[in-house]
C-alpha cells in the first residue's frame, strides 16, 4: 500500500477533463512503462476470459498414474500432486485471483469515495469522527486483519472480498477528503451554494468529477495490492478452496514440492508478479498523464 501514498502524496492531481483527452492519451503512448504494462495486463485478461479455450485439459482431471510429473509434450508445465495439468490450473487460476481483485476494489473504491465526500465536505465533528476511525483501521497490520476476518467469516472468495474491502477503502477516504478539501471553497463551489445547489448535487455532481484522477491512480495501484493480498491469503490455506484454482492456491501447494516440480510454484508466482507490477506500472503512467506537472519526464521514464 506504500505505493498509494506516494502516488498521491502531493494531493494535487489535476482533473483528468482539465488537460484534454488527447494530451493524456499521447503521454500514455510515451511512457514505455505504461505500454509494457499495459500489455501484460490485456494478456492476463484474455487468458482469464477465454480459459475454457485456452486450457489443454480440464483443471479438475486428475491423473494418478501422472502425479507430479515435469514439462511434457502432454503436460506444457508438468502436472501437480493429483496429476492435474499445471498449465490448465494457472490459465483458469487467473479467473478466480483477478476476479477478487477486480471486485474487492471496485467496492473498496465506493465506499471510500463515498466517506471521503461526505468527510471532506461536512468537516468539523463530522470529518474528525470518520478520520479517527480511517486512522485506526489504518494502524492494523494489512494481513492480519484480512486473516482475523477471513478466519471468522470462513474460507472462501466471499470471505476474502469482504475482508479485503473492510481494508482498503480507508486509503479511498483519505486520499478523497484531501481532494475535497482543496476544492470545496473554490468559487464555482460557492456558486452552487448560492444557486441553493443540496449537499448531495454539490459533493457528486461539482466535487466528484474533480477528484476523480487521483482516485482513477489509486484504484489502478490498488488492485495489484489487492490481488498480492488476496494471493497471501490463499497460500495461507484461507481463500479459495480446492478444487477451485487460484494463483495463490497453487503456489501453496506447489511450495512443498519445490524441489521435484518447480514449475508447480513458479509458473503462478510468475503471474502474481507480473500482474502485479503491470497495475502498479500502469498507475505510475496514470499519475504522470493526469497531472501536467509531470509530463516534461513522463516520456523518459521506463
Amino acid at each position: 500500500m506504500k505505493a498509494i501514498k506516494d502516488a498521491t502524496a502531493d494531493g494535487n492531481a489535476v482533473p483528468a477533463a482539465a488537460s484534454g483527452s488527447n494530451g493524456i492519451v499521447k503521454a500514455l503512448i510515451r511512457h514505455k512503462v505504461v505500454l509494457a504494462g499495459s500489455v501484460i495486463l490485456v494478456f492476463m485478461m484474455t487468458v482469464a476470459v477465454f480459459a475454457p479455450f485456452l486450457a489443454p485439459c480440464n483443471p479438475n482431471d486428475q491423473d494418478l498414474y501422472q502425479v507430479l510429473q515435469g514439462p511434457s509434450r502432454q503436460h506444457l508445465l508438468g502436472t501437480d500432486d493429483v496429476g492435474r495439468d499445471l498449465l490448465s490450473r494457472v490459465i483458469f487460476g487467473a479467473r478466480a485471483t483477478l476476479f477478487m481483485g477486480a471486485v474487492s476494489t471496485f467496492f473498496s473504491t465506493i465506499i471510500g469515495v463515498f466517506i471521503g465526500l461526505v468527510s471532506g465536505y461536512k468537516g468539523g465533528v463530522i470529518d474528525m469522527v470518520v478520520m479517527r476511525i480511517t486512522d485506526t483501521f489504518m494502524c492494523i497490520p494489512a494481513l492480519v486483519l484480512i486473516l482475523v476476518m477471513v478466519s471468522a467469516l470462513g474460507p472462501g472468495m466471499h470471505s476474502v472480498i469482504i475482508s479485503i474491502t473492510v481494508l482498503s477503502w480507508t486509503w479511498f477516504a483519505r486520499i478523497v477528503r484531501g481532494q475535497v478539501m482543496l476544492v470545496r471553497e473554490l468559487p464555482y463551489v460557492e456558486a452552487a451554494r448560492a444557486l441553493g445547489a443540496s449537499g448531495f448535487r454539490i459533493m457528486f455532481r461539482h466535487l466528484l468529477p474533480n477528484v476523480m484522477a487521483p482516485i482513477i491512480i489509486t484504484a489502478t495501484i490498488a488492485l495489484g495490492g489487492n490481488i498480492m493480498l488476496e494471493s497471501a491469503v490463499s497460500f495461507l490455506g484461507l481463500g479459495v478452496q480446492q478444487p477451485t484454482p487460484s494463483w495463490g492456491n497453487e503456489l501453496r501447494i506447489g511450495y512443498s514440492y519445490l524441489e521435484i516440480v518447480p514449475l508447480f510454484s513458479l509458473a503462478p508466482g510468475l503471474m502474481i508478479t507480473l500482474t502485479v507490477l503491470a497495475f502498479n506500472f500502469l498507475g505510475d503512467g496514470l499519475r504522470d498523464a493526469l497531472d501536467p506537472r509531470l509530463r516534461g519526464s513522463s516520456g523518459m521514464m521506463g
